[in-house]
């Protein structure tokens, strides 16, 4: 187990079990609150307006590994503008729990972004790792939300009135890395 800023991770089921990861400290699963699509994972902090989003891709065959993560960098801001690529780094396979990656990426982005098309736009900061799967016809994307500055205007400056309740600290770039490293396939019989 895995122990980021003094706080275990726990190996989570995803995707009905087919994979399993070590999800950050207090991860509500939104699939209990509203549809997501098959395809995804999406977690967020109980606090913060940080998430987490797994998504299992089609295969980029065209794509060369280098630019496979601005591809799908690009393909999740599309044309919304206001999106800044500020990193991009081969991680190593082999420091990955994911048996089979033939490659995996780090792309670090910012971008300004508002919420339910509200004019009062947050700047949150993007964390993309990519992990290829070509033996599954399957590009693994997982990111991270980390929203670095609440617009005093926008719906999510107003969670700080709601009635407190027991806080916990935001999530952090560690614990976003542990989940990468922590990601195994369990089932390969999810690609069909």
């Amino acid at each position: 187990m895995d122990n980021v800023a003094g706080q275990e991770q726990q190996q989570q089921p995803l995707f009905g079990g087919a994979f399993s990861a070590s999800l950050p400290p207090g991860s509500l699963d939104v699939s209990e609150l509203r549809q997501v699509p098959d395809n995804q994972e999406v977690f967020v902090h109980p606090s913060t307006d940080q998430s987490i989003i797994i998504e299992l891709l089609e295969y980029q065959a065209g794509v060369p590994d280098e630019a496979s993560v601005r591809y799908h960098f690009d393909d999740v801001v599309g044309t919304s503008g206001g999106a800044e690529v500020l990193s991009q780094e081969a991680l190593a396979p082999h420091l990955l729990a994911l048996e089979g990656c033939r490659s995996a990426w780090h792309l670090t982005a910012c971008q300004q972004v508002a919420k339910f098309n509200e004019e009062a736009k947050n700047e949150v900061r993007l964390h993309l790792a990519l992990l290829r799967l070509p033996q599954y016809g399957t590009d693994l994307l997982l990111t991270f939300n980390d929203p670095t500055f609440i617009h005093p205007l926008s719906s999510s400056a107003a969670r700080g009135t709601e009635i407190p309740a027991p806080s916990l600290p935001p999530w952090t770039v560690d614990h976003f890395h542990t989940f990468v490293r922590s990601l195994r396939l369990l089932d390969p019989g999810i690609f069909g």
